[in-house]
């Protein structure tokens, strides 16, 4: 049921995986970043892995977040998706045993106007997420659009370095 969970939250909650307009480079089919909402055993293409061996040591492994995420986000974000998914008494679909990258299967948002945009309209999200939080994450994550649409190519690398 967490593992449902978290497949239906998966794509509205790709703006907290990758909060940044660049992030969105690395969901590309067949670079080792997860592109859609599936799951499987032992597998590295699927957005969610369950590694073998002792059923003692079982765990899920989320790997669809980008480096730069906000840790308390994802943290909230990826347990309250399992919660709502054991809530709810959800079934995940089979686990994908072959390539996810040739697949259909709930696909994450392609660029961070598709993020927000899901995350916003999100029935999950806004089971899983306070309202003031959600839209504060929106109204911020809007404006660096914005902002990031207006800068220069050869100077949005530039934006990360200097706000540290």
């Amino acid at each position: 049921h967490a593992v449902a969970g978290c497949l239906a939250a998966m794509p509205a909650s790709t703006l907290i995986f990758a909060p940044h307009g660049p992030s969105y480079d690395r969901f590309v089919e067949g670079a080792h970043a997860p592109v859609n909402a599936a799951w499987g055993y032992e597998n590295r293409t699927a957005a969610i892995r369950v590694p073998g061996g002792d059923p003692k040591a079982r765990r899920i492994e989320h790997r669809a977040a980008a480096g730069c995420v906000n840790p308390y986000l994802l943290f909230a974000t990826v347990m309250g998706a399992a919660l709502d998914g054991i809530e709810r008494d959800l079934d995940p679909p089979a686990p994908i045993s072959g390539n996810c990258y040739e697949i259909e299967a709930p696909r994450l948002a392609r660029s961070w106007a598709e993020a927000i945009a899901k995350f916003d309209a999100s029935p999950e999200i806004k089971r899983i997420l306070p309202t003031d939080l959600v839209r504060n994450l929106v109204l911020t994550k809007q404006q660096e659009l914005q902002r990031f649409g207006e800068v220069h190519d050869d100077r949005k690398w530039a934006l990360y370095l200097e706000s540290v």
